[in-house]
């Protein structure tokens, strides 16, 4: 029997709130499944061919607003990932009593059987997500990235052919309205504040996570970080099995930091040198993807191979260049404190630090302590520079900077000498200047390729 059977049932339409990549994908898939679809968007949604390509596929689609009535009438609602549980249409479906579903969810529905890893956590998810993918595939089982990492769990459903393995970056957003979601193996990377924009505590925004944890049975298997107090309250006591990893001590995935190599138990994987991401950070990424390897039966050799074949992320600690004796790296990813804290703890030279954007809620004081010995210089720039300022003048040297993204990069360049780096690792949003952080990395990185 289908999970979409009862949907057909009862014949009122869905909605699809959100029209970028998920939207588009999740109303392809229900039009696949041929149930009446009511797509809609704040903005203007994808490219305008998929749009047009959506109505021609018979689903109704409206841009430029949401008809909140309609909404009001669906039997379920699907949403996109990006879309804040505060926004007129999610508020419109939740007054109305109308079932809201992540479009991940959706897409594991269509795909009963999958066995899935989903990662969860405040930062290191999309890494991990796709280090997991890779080293599947460098063994020789067939795995896909998935979900908030930026392919859609809906898309992949819509595939000719389907992974033997899925692996899952799942947001806070999306854990929320995954009720039926039963990971084959499920990884908390680490907690810290986030997104206190949107959630009304932190104590909602961890319960979000804790949402990865709800359908767990004896047959499942947790991955859980050992240095965080947080994570490992979360998982005490959950039903299944429970494998730690640690970068301080001996654990099931553990770092031997006098001998500098990744570890699985009392098997050494590969020696740090050889593995070539930044940071401690990258270090725990690499060894939850490690652990799901070997649970999914890749062998140590393999899983060591492929670690040294991995190459950085775009906007997560990538070096773009090194300019008259100054390395330049986009960590445009980190939107939050915790990340830019990880990513000033993971150099080991003198830096440059440019942090500003929107403000999401959490203060910056504790980026003083990251690495107070190599960060020479804080560029504090857009609507938060001020924030930035005031939080860190008293304990670090700030320069404060206004929205010309281009001048800040040039003030940075005048004042790094060789040997430094300068790093974007903003811990904020980037919607003051940019669209999304992936703008904001490319601007940085096409301003140093034309240095």
């Amino acid at each position: 029997m289908s999970a979409f059977d009862a949907w057909r049932a009862d014949g009122r339409e869905i909605a699809v709130i959100g029209l970028g990549k998920s939207g588009i994908a999740a109303t392809r898939l229900l039009r696949r499944e041929g149930l009446a679809v009511y797509a809609s968007d704040a903005g203007t949604g994808g490219a305008p061919e998929d749009i047009q390509a959506l109505r021609v596929r018979g689903a109704t689609v409206e841009t430029k607003g949401h008809d909140l009535a309609r909404i009001a009438k669906a039997q379920r609602a699907i949403v996109s990932p990006g879309v804040n549980p505060k926004t007129p249409a999610r508020v419109a479906a939740r007054e109305a009593g109308v079932p809201q579903l992540a479009e991940a969810e959706l897409g594991l529905l269509a795909m009963p059987g999958l066995r899935t890893a989903c990662v969860t956590g405040t930062n290191g998810k999309t890494t991990t997500t796709a280090l997991t993918a890779h080293l599947l595939n460098f063994a020789g089982v067939a795995a896909e990235a998935a979900g908030n990492i930026g392919t859609p769990l809906s898309a992949v459903a819509m595939e000719e052919k389907r992974p033997d393995w899925l692996a899952v970056e799942l947001s806070s957003f999306q854990l929320h309205d995954m009720p039926s979601l039963r990971p084959t193996i499920g990884a908390i990377t680490n907690l810290a504040p986030d997104h206190l924009d949107a959630y009304d505590s932190l104590e909602g925004y961890y319960a979000d996570k804790a949402r990865l944890l709800a359908n767990a049975t004896g047959d499942s298997v947790w991955i859980g970080n050992a240095d965080d107090a947080g994570v490992e309250q979360m998982l005490a006591g959950v039903a299944g099995t429970h494998l730690r990893f640690s970068t301080k001590d001996r654990a099931d995935a553990w770092y031997d930091r006098p001998v500098e190599r990744l570890m699985l138990g009392d098997t050494p994987v590969v020696a740090r040198t050889h593995f070539p991401l930044f940071g401690d950070h990258n270090v725990a990424n690499a060894l939850v993807a490690m652990l799901v390897a070997e649970r999914a039966g890749a062998s140590v050799a393999r899983i060591a191979e492929g670690l040294t074949t991995f190459s950085p992320l775009p906007h997560r600690m990538e070096p773009v260049g090194e300019v008259g004796g100054v390395l330049w790296i986009n960590d445009s990813k980190a939107t939050n404190v915790a990340s830019t804290e990880v990513a000033m703890q993971g150099l080991d030279r003198p830096f440059i630090v440019l942090l500003g954007g929107r403000h999401k809620g959490e203060p910056y004081t504790r980026l003083a302590d990251a690495n107070p010995e190599r960060c020479k210089l804080v560029i504090a720039y857009g609507e938060s520079g001020a924030e930035v300022e005031k939080d860190l003048k008293d304990r670090v040297k700030v320069v404060r900077m206004g929205s010309d993204f281009d001048d800040l990069l040039t003030v940075a360049a005048g004042l790094a000498v060789p040997g430094d780096a300068v790093l974007l690792s903003p811990a904020c949003s980037s919607y003051d200047m940019f669209k999304n952080y992936e703008e904001r990395g490319a601007r940085f990185r096409a301003w140093v390729a034309g240095r």
